[in-house]
């Protein structure tokens, strides 16, 4: 083992032996060099002449550039050409970090990392496996969930499944994640993700409390527990009584047994899908400087070991965005798109002849919402007819069909639905 990695594993272990065992052997191996070519390059930063970075310099001292493409950038050259750390850039890191405590009230006053950026949620996802998850190792999901943790883990990292049933009698299953958190094992790594993808449900203030109550439950059973929190699609909540705030607000100060991981972004908060920029941000009861910038080092060892830095030109961007004087009334603008066809959609599930074929998972905040075709219908052939009878696109997933009203004028939810209605009644037909 590098002296480097041992050197921060021992802070881990000084500070909180559980967070130490939650790593994988990755993770354990993993350490952001600060000698060799970086540290020498951070050491020669100033001097005249510095001859020490893999990069271009203009003579007069600006990063090299073409100039068909530094006339389409109106940010200054130093902003978008240059590397960005591996880390992040330290300015956009504190401004997302001070983001995180005015989405989230009940984070005030607890202590959390300063956030590393990733290329996006999906590379998030995959550091939070390079750094939690061994071979043949078990992640609990529910049933329903973004299918791309299987090319993220499952195939990356050889871990393995294990899913819990998300509904019960109309709302989030919580003693069946109870189930899966109190089975044998002492090391359990979970992943929540709400707005949940591709349902849309985001759970009541209630649910979110005896959620808690269940992770609390099983940290206090002795499980070691590491909670990746999917905030893919934050803030975007539709009901009232829906909890507003991320579940890693609720965890991030809840028990030494259980290290919360926030992994969130841009992409779809603030419509910027291409710029890939995202967050992973840790959480843990008794967490202090020393152990946070353990995991940050940690963090951006894996990241400078897989994709260098993220966009330096997106970051950039985004954080110009961020401090835009009307940032929060352009969201809010989008919000209301976003609400309104949201509402049209459950506007037209009212009809009930609706239930002759199918009927709505429950939804209420995000991209997405799900209906569950009846038993002797095939989902797949229903999406084929849709196409090519009715120019519709959705997401089949095993009978069950996902709606991404996202992506849809609200005007055109009637027109969806009754298309699905006709489908499902013309294949009834074949």
């Amino acid at each position: 083992m590098n002296p480097q990695a041992q050197e921060l594993n021992e802070v881990l272990v000084s500070k909180n032996q559980v967070v130490f065992d939650l790593l994988s052997e990755k993770g354990k191996n993993i350490f952001f060099p600060k000698k060799g070519i970086l540290g020498q390059t951070a050491e020669a930063k100033g001097t005249r002449i510095n001859a020490t970075i893999g990069a271009a310099i203009e003579d007069d001292g600006t990063p090299m550039r073409l100039e068909s493409i530094a006339s389409k950038i109106d940010l200054d050259p130093s902003l978008s050409f240059p590397y960005a750390p591996s880390f992040g850039r330290p300015d956009l890191r504190k401004k997302w970090k001070e983001m995180i405590y005015q989405k989230n009230p009940r984070l005030q006053e607890k202590e959390l990392s300063l956030p590393i950026v990733t290329s996006a949620l999906t590379h998030g996802i995959s550091m939070a496996g390079y750094l939690f998850m061994n071979e043949g190792e078990e992640v609990i999901v529910p049933n329903l969930f973004w299918g791309n943790y299987n090319l993220a883990l499952v195939n990356a990292y050889g871990v393995k499944l294990s899913k819990f049933n998300l509904f019960k009698d109309g709302g989030f299953d919580v003693e069946a994640l109870k189930a899966s958190l109190l089975a044998e094992g002492e090391k359990k790594i979970l992943i929540l993700n709400f707005p949940n993808n591709p349902t849309g449900y985001t759970p009541t203030f209630e649910e979110m409390d005896a959620i808690t109550a269940v992770i609390k439950e099983a940290a206090e059973a002795g499980k070691k527990v590491v909670v990746i929190t999917d905030d893919a699609y934050f803030g975007l909540v539709f009901e009232e009584g829906i909890a507003k705030e991320s579940i890693f607000a609720y965890l991030a100060d809840l028990h030494e047994n259980i290290l919360a991981v926030k992994i969130d972004g841009a992409t779809k908060e603030d419509y910027v899908w291409g710029f890939r920029v995202g967050f992973i941000t840790y959480g843990i009861k008794g967490g202090d400087e020393d152990l946070y910038h353990a995991l940050e080092m940690k963090t951006a060892g894996a990241v400078r070991g897989n994709i260098s830095n993220s966009s330096n030109l997106s970051q950039s961007l985004l954080l110009h965005a961020f401090e835009a004087p009307d940032y929060n009334e352009q969201k809010h603008s989008k919000f209301v798109i976003m609400h309104t066809r949201y509402q049209a959609i459950k506007d037209v599930l009212a009809d009930e002849k609706y239930k002759e074929y199918f009927t709505e998972l429950p939804f209420n905040s995000g991209y997405f919402m799900c209906i569950k075709l009846k038993e002797g219908l095939d989902g797949e052939a229903i999406r084929d007819i849709l196409i090519n009878k009715y120019s519709i696109g959705i997401i089949n997933l095993n009978n069950v069909l996902r709606v991404a009203f996202s992506a849809m004028a609200a005007s055109d939810a009637k027109e969806l639905f009754e298309g699905i209605y006709a489908a499902c009644k013309d294949y009834s037909n074949m």
